[in-house]
């Protein structure tokens, strides 16, 4: 049986870390406080705002039969990349909306972005899509492809959201390109049965799930001299997964990604150096251009590592039927004790195809599943994450998820959205290479933070 220790603070508790309302501007008042009372009557799915050609209450015509249709592509975010689970969800929309038809196209990480990129360059863009806000704003919504999403952004849904979320579902002129709906704070994990047989548990805290950045070190060096031939990889043959290299070398000395205006790259800061000259040095970390983050999932998952950086609660689950030991998913480790997670935050955002009735029909969508009171924890559940905003202990009795749940207040800055992140990424994984051969870690950082701004300022 794995060890577990169910926490005594519930889960409504924890996720309270962050909810004082934001004062950005964006939100259009005239949206109707009543949206999900009209939602619940089966033929009003177009009376949602002022301004709609239905009357409020009225009942759709049942003899015009008139149709709309919408296309959502989604991403493999927890069982939203399930088909049998998504066609339970939208039927329960189509129930509640029957005069809009959603059809479904699903999407993987390897493929996805390619996907839609022809599909935009044919001008065929899905009018949904469901990811996360380096796509939806940073990406997308800076290229103006996407629909603002102010209108659904008011008062009470900026009250009730995170703040952390809400920054980053939209641009650096206030321009709401995402509207959230789930959200985790990734983690690393270490095999506690070698750390056990090494006598490595006494460098951390079990419950906390917490270390400092010396037990960190204490830690590998004891198991790697218990005979485990790799602890750890810092893993760099692509951008999969990276970020948990970002989150461990940015841990470890307190260092930075970007500035607190995402409007920089700081990884040149002397605390990352030190960082990944800590990391070049230890025995039993290794930097392997050979793997991306997923390789080291399995790695991890069938015993060949002792440590995952890329890990969290999805992680555990799906890898479940390999995983031959108990797993102890672990905070980065740092010198101060405050870790500072990357967190992922997942939601919708439309394409605009210059049809204004798919658009409506996409805005009814994402209010049905992310804001009425009765579907949002169905749709959060089928993420296998957490809600942007409170809504108390959706996962109660639920052992895993309540472990996961003490990593959420530990996430840190979402500075995913700063110009020219896909620049960055391969630029991150280049530099972890040249670091890994036998680069000077300085000479490697400045030219990565050269890199990285050159294509932030041309975003911008």
């Amino acid at each position: 049986m794995k060890y577990r220790k169910i926490l005594a603070l519930a889960l409504s508790c924890v996720m309270a870390f962050s909810v004082a309302a934001c004062g950005n501007s964006g939100g259009k008042e005239e949206q109707k406080e009543d949206t999900k009372t009209e939602q619940d009557n089966a033929g009003d799915a177009n009376a949602e705002e002022e301004g709609s050609d239905a009357a409020d209450g009225e009942e759709a015509p049942e003899a015009s039969g008139e149709m709309t249709d919408i296309t959502l592509w989604t991403y493999p975010i927890g069982n939203w990349g399930d088909s049998a689970t998504v066609d339970g969800l939208i039927s329960s929309f189509t129930a509640a909306n029957p005069n809009i038809n959603v059809s479904v196209e699903y999407l993987d990480y390897t493929n996805g972005d390619d996907q839609i990129n022809t599909a935009i360059e044919g001008g065929k863009a899905p009018d949904l899509v469901m990811e996360g806000p380096e796509r939806l704003v940073a990406n997308w919504g800076a290229k103006g492809l996407m629909v603002d999403l102010s209108d659904l952004w008011t008062d009470e849904a900026k009250e009730a959201i995170y703040d952390s979320v809400e920054s980053a579902c939209q641009n650096n002129e206030g321009v709401f390109y995402e509207y959230p709906l789930c959200m985790t704070a990734h983690t690393m994990a270490i095999n506690r049965d070698v750390f056990e047989a090494a006598d490595a548990l006494q460098y951390l805290d079990e419950e906390k799930g917490t270390w400092t950045t010396e037990g960190f070190q204490k830690a590998v060096e004891a198991v790697a001299a218990s005979g485990q031939a790799q602890v750890g990889a810092v893993f760099c043959g692509g951008q999969g997964g990276d970020q948990g290299t970002r989150a461990l070398i940015n841990n470890l000395y307190g260092g930075t990604f970007t500035n607190p205006e995402h409007t920089e790259y700081t990884a040149n800061s002397e605390e990352n150096v030190k960082a990944l000259e800590l990391l070049k040095g230890m025995e039993g970390i290794n930097f392997d251009a050979s793997i991306q983050g997923g390789d080291e999932v399995n790695l991890f998952s069938n015993g060949t590592l002792a440590m995952a950086f890329c890990w969290n609660v999805s992680q555990e689950k799906n890898n479940a039927e390999t995983i031959g030991f108990d797993v102890l998913p672990m905070a980065f480790p740092t010198e101060s004790g405050d870790p500072k997670l990357c967190g992922g935050i997942w939601g919708f955002g439309i394409f605009d195809n210059g049809d204004a009735a798919k658009i409506e029909a996409a805005k009814t969508f994402i209010d049905f599943m992310a804001n009425d009171e009765t579907q949002v924890v169905e749709s959060v559940k089928a993420s296998s994450y957490w809600p942007v905003k409170d809504l108390g202990n959706i996962y109660e009795g639920d052992e895993l998820m309540t472990e996961y749940s003490k990593f959420i207040p530990f996430m840190g800055d979402y500075y995913q959205v700063v110009g020219g992140w896909a620049e960055a990424r391969t630029a991150w994984w280049n530099m972890l290479q040249q670091i890994g051969t036998g680069t000077d870690v300085k000479t490697a950082v400045e030219e990565f933070v050269t890199t990285a701004n050159a294509a932030a300022a041309a975003a911008n």
